[in-house]
């Protein structure tokens, strides 16, 4: 599956009659009335603009105890989780007859409803404890070589399962009109290699080791504690030949084409045709792959060479228990959720068993239920709205690219190109997705579960040597977020995001332009970022920059760099942001915002540069409650990051998120000249940043 990484939020958000219609619409209530009970008044927006939006609400919110992260997005994903899981009961009661009329199978109602039920069905789930995993625990048990690995690995894995490494297919990225198959580092259990070495992580590790020793307990293997430990041994081993997370960044170091030859020749010791095989691969699937750490495989070949067979059993007993543990009897559940939730997130409550239904029905057939979804709320007038929008964000880009003083005619035209290929996908796709060959059950959750990811597995093998798919979405259309992608230069704005905060049809143009225009100019940044940048309007990996131009954009980038590596989270005050780690997604923001503003400028008929002439942009915004167009464009950019995380989440984030933390994503105004116009900045204040030191890109 591709991995969106230019998306709006980790965790895991136009030209035409706008400025007409602004007088009308003050009328109307804002977005930043739903702001101003969180607001603190004591902070100045000049000291701490996240503070001074959502200081209030940050003091006096308490976390749910079912989440580690609290906030815009999560309470817009929480109405949607319950929009959705109206939808589903609907579909329930029709599946099972409950209505007077049963669905027919194979039908998106039937396969909705039949999957809510088995996951529902606790009574079952209890009854059977261990039971669904006994088959691939006793075909593993068979197992007397790395061949039989190799062959156990590749089915398990068609199934859904983990294996040792992960894998995705995409675009090619030097040839954007075929997919191949890509090969990533992976076989451990915690988030990041940093965290089998790193003694700040130290009761992390021993955490775990417990972790796995009780849940090989309950599949029941006598020797478990023993186990654990060769497991967590085994995982450290592979770790040491991971690369650093911000190194995984590099696009062109990450590239690497290699034969099916080429492939077994990095990695020797793993039984790649018996992989293959059983993973369902044809002859063309690996014919050619990109390796994206080579590195790693050649690390991995080693340890399978130098490990003994029994260890790597054990490794893929706990992989068998990890991936069967949420659709398992209790024990598995609790288990699973005290280390990864609890330990690893600081989610203190284990979700309603509806939540994590309504989560196991969308991961099996998220387009059938988001085609119901869109057609009870998402209207047709949001989707015009956001052509407007999206249409004046392209022209800010075009206006701002046109005036950039650092950037030579050759490249802009380059960059000219590429922006007016972008593809705007708005709302939800085309065409959904048919999920009828699924064979879905109301009375076995492990056979759904299976039944589903071996669809998904086999789809996307099935890309390979077909015309790549341009109408195809990687979020759902009731998924909170949005992404880039840059294999298809696409921007992607699905229906669930495009609700207050973040937009709303009837809202203050200013208020829209802070939030989603910002998301647009967010997204479409990606295109530009230091990862997007490298690859042209068709999507390939291309350099379509000259020397000069590109050495201007990394000295802008790594100035963005040094400023971020200099921040320290308030929940977390001994850390540090990783600044190369997040410098993709702090180019999106900082761009985005940037553009949001000309966007809305725009929209009103205001003609601007690059820059706007101090003192000009407040006094030509309409004003509302005392405050200009730009200054609520501004608040409400930072309402929109209101978010309150749980310290072990943060510090997982931290380590592991390409995305800033929120206070820094809403603060990033301080490299805003238009910020500092607008709220009248001096220096001395807390966000003032002297010219010299701001950071402007595009």
């Amino acid at each position: 599956m591709l991995p969106i990484d230019c998306n709006l939020w980790g965790g895991p958000v136009s030209q035409g009659t706008m400025g007409n219609r602004t007088r009308v619409r003050l009328a109307a209530m804002t977005i930043l009335d739903d702001a101003r009970a969180g607001m603190d008044h004591s902070v100045r927006p000049q000291d701490d603009l996240f503070g001074h939006v959502n200081g209030t609400w940050l003091a006096e919110t308490e976390i749910p105890s079912d989440r580690s992260t609290y906030g815009a997005f999560a309470l817009i994903a929480e109405e949607a989780e319950k929009q959705v899981r109206a939808i589903i009961e609907e579909c329930a009661a029709v599946s099972t007859g409950s209505t007077g009329t049963k669905a027919e199978k194979g039908t998106p109602v039937q396969q909705i409803g039949d999957l809510w039920t088995s996951f529902m069905d606790e009574e079952r789930i209890e009854a059977l404890g261990a039971e669904p995993i006994q088959e691939d625990l006793a075909a593993l048990a068979a197992v007397t070589d790395h061949a039989g690995l190799a062959s156990f690995i590749g089915a398990f894995e068609r199934r859904g399962g983990g294996g040792f490494f992960r894998s995705y297919v995409d675009t090619d990225d030097r040839n954007s009109d075929r997919y191949l198959v890509n090969l990533v580092q992976g076989g451990t259990g915690l988030p990041d290699e940093s965290y089998y070495r790193e003694e700040k992580f130290a009761a992390i590790r021993e955490a775990y080791v417990g972790y796995l020793e009780r849940m090989l307990a309950l599949a029941g293997f006598d020797t478990a504690k023993e186990m654990a430990e060769r497991v967590m041994a085994l995982e450290t081993r592979l770790a040491e030949g991971h690369w650093e997370r911000a190194e995984t960044r590099d696009v062109l170091k990450g590239y690497n084409l290699r034969t099916w030859a080429e492939l077994q020749q990095i990695a020797p010791a793993l039984a790649w045709q018996q992989y293959a095989d059983a993973l369902g691969a044809d002859e063309q699937t690996f014919a050619e792959v990109v390796v994206r750490q080579p590195s790693f495989f050649e690390h991995l070949s080693t340890v399978v060479d130098e490990v003994v067979i029994d260890d790597w059993k054990a490794w893929a007993a706990v992989k068998i228990v990890r991936a069967a543990a949420p659709y398992l009897s209790s024990p598995f559940v609790e288990t699973n959720f005290d280390f990864y939730g609890r330990t690893l997130s600081g989610t203190p409550e284990l979700r309603a068993r509806w939540k994590r239904g309504v989560a196991f029905v969308e991961g099996c057939v998220g387009e059938a239920v988001g085609q119901l979804y869109v057609e009870r709320h998402f209207p047709p007038t949001s989707k015009a709205a956001m052509d407007e929008l999206v249409a004046n964000l392209i022209e800010a880009y075009r206006q701002s690219i046109t005036a950039l003083d650092w950037m030579t005619d050759e490249t802009k035209q380059r960059a000219f190109r590429k922006l007016e290929t972008f593809r705007p996908k708005i709302g939800y796709p085309e065409k959904f997705r048919d999920y009828s060959s699924i064979d879905v059950r109301p009375d076995d959750l492990w056979h759904n579960a299976k039944a589903a990811a071996v669809y998904e597995h086999d789809r996307q093998l099935a890309k390979i040597g077909s015309p790549v798919d341009r109408d195809e979405w990687f979020m759902l259309p009731q998924t909170v977020n949005a992404y880039y992608n840059p294999g298809t230069n696409e921007i992607c704005f699905p229906a669930g995001i495009l609700q207050r905060p973040f937009f709303d049809a009837e809202a203050d143009p200013a208020e829209n332009y802070g939030g989603i225009g910002a998301v647009i100019g967010h997204e479409i940044g990606h295109g530009f970022d230091d990862q997007g940048s490298e690859y042209d309007e068709l999507g390939n990996l291309n350099e379509w920059w000259t020397p000069a131009d590109k050495a201007a954009f990394k000295e802008r980038a790594d100035k963005l760099v040094q400023q971020y590596d200099g921040f320290s989270p308030r929940e977390l005050p001994g850390e540090k942001v990783n600044g190369q780690l997040t410098v993709g997604e702090n180019i999106g923001d900082l761009g985005g915002l940037t553009i949001g503003h000309k966007a809305y400028l725009i929209s009103l008929g205001i003609t601007t540069g690059s820059t706007e002439e101090p003192g000009e942009t407040p006094a030509k915004t309409p004003e509302r409650d005392g405050l200009t167009g730009s200054q609520r464009l501004f608040m409400n950019w930072a309402y929109v990051w209101r978010t309150k995380q749980r310290d072990e989440l943060a510090q997982q984030l931290l380590t592991v998120d390409p995305h800033s933390p929120p206070e820094f994503r809403a603060n990033i105004v301080r490299n805003l000249d238009e910020f500092h116009e607008a709220f009248g900045t001096r220096p001395g204040d807390g966000l003032w940043l002297d010219p010299e030191d701001r950071v402007r890109i595009w």
